[in-house]
């Protein structure tokens, strides 16, 4: 019988330039050396290794599109997703953090901010400064514009009032890309992009979740009372929030495919070995076609989300119109990744329902694909509008 690789289903090489394969290994590298060492003591503790997060800064994996004039790396959306694919691979936590600081915090910026703005925060995000991405309230998750966060111009600045929900990044952050209305009335009209300071008085980070997965990636609630933003932070225009928020999250949508597509790849390449090495009635339990076929199945669909979330980030560097493929790589990777992941324990009996064992862990960290940047009914709902016109 043909052996079993122990290693991932074989890269669609011919899709990646010498360059991006060298990028994609020293990632990964570093994720099987420095990350995954350390993915299940900071699981337990619910915390992030802030020296990882330096280490991150030292790489450029924090500023990878930032351009080389502002310290960041020159790269392409695909090589923050290849980033983003190789480190969930080997723990989502850290997956997640570069994933919100390059496809949604920092595009924001690059695409809405100023001159002036980009020129003070754009070195800071490259260098040393972790972001957030401040949309959601407890009353606007899906809708995701009804928001009650209000900023009401007082002088040269405006005054925040209100609270967020489920933000990622939130403790580690210096910079939060915030959303709030500064007309109800008027409603997702009204809806304005701050840049904001952990510093700026009025501004603190809350709670922090107790989460099922991706337990070390901080989501905090954040609160403004009276919070002072220089109308210079205004990012994009008064009124067109809704419009950076939009377009800035379909990008993200992308970095989710990526990181439930490193999710699937790391419990596959787990369970594949561990077949091999567990023996019932004689023999490796992979030398039972059941266990074969499954296995199989996985690979095929972990390839098959691989293809969209690449095609996805390829039409985004190519400025092609991505919304429906976005949606629904985002969709069909976070299907693929819990469908894997609970494959896996599977494959593992008994000992994969503990935590002695990593597979449980990684199926705990796919469930997040479906809900956050856009639940699964908000993908079909918009897939549905544009392939049906």
């Amino acid at each position: 019988m043909p052996e079993i690789a122990l290693q991932s289903p074989p890269l669609p090489l011919t899709s990646l330039t010498d360059d991006e394969v060298l990028f994609r290994d020293s990632v990964r590298q570093f994720a099987d050396e420095k990350v995954r060492p350390l993915a299940k003591e900071m699981d337990e503790k619910a915390v992030f290794d802030q020296g990882l997060i330096d280490q991150f800064f030292q790489l450029g994996l924090m500023g990878i599109e930032i351009p080389e004039q502002f310290g960041g790396a020159g790269g392409k959306f695909f090589e923050a997703i290849l980033a983003v694919e190789e480190l969930s691979r080997a723990d989502a936590s850290a997956g997640v953090i570069v994933d919100v600081q390059n496809t949604l915090v920092n595009n924001a910026l690059l695409r809405w901010a100023t001159a002036e703005q980009k020129k003070r925060c754009l070195p800071r995000m490259a260098a040393d400064t972790a972001g957030a991405y401040a949309l959601s309230e407890a009353g606007s998750g899906s809708d995701a514009f009804a928001l009650k966060t209000r900023a009401e111009l007082k002088g040269s600045d405006y005054v925040l009032n209100g609270r967020k929900l489920w933000i990622t990044n939130a403790k580690e952050a210096g910079l939060f890309v915030l959303f709030a209305t500064v007309d109800l009335s008027a409603g997702y009209k009204g809806i304005t992009a701050f840049i904001i300071e952990k510093e700026f008085p009025g501004f603190t980070v809350g709670k922090k979740e107790d989460k099922l997965g991706i337990r070390a990636s901080s989501t905090c609630e954040l609160i403004l009372e009276d919070c002072r933003v220089p109308k210079e932070n205004v990012l994009g225009e008064v009124g067109k929030g809704y419009k950076i928020a939009i377009e800035t999250l379909n990008e993200g949508r992308i970095g989710i495919g990526g990181q439930m597509l490193g999710v699937a790849r790391g419990a596959w390449e787990y369970a594949a070995k561990y077949a091999q090495e567990r023996k019932q009635f004689g023999k490796a339990i992979a030398e039972y076609q059941g266990i074969q076929f499954q296995l199989a199945q996985m690979a095929t669909e972990i390839e098959a989300a691989r293809l969209m979330v690449y095609n996805a980030a390829r039409m985004k560097d190519a400025g092609i119109p991505f919304v429906k493929e976005a949606a629904m790589t985002k969709l069909f990777a976070s299907q693929v990744a819990e469908r894997v992941t609970s494959l896996a324990i599977e494959i593992y009996g008994g000992y994969g329902f503990t935590k002695d064992y990593p597979v449980e862990k990684y199926w705990r960290d796919s469930k997040i694909g479906k809900i956050y940047e856009g639940t699964s009914n908000m993908q079909l709902q918009t897939i549905a509008k544009l392939v049906l016109g």
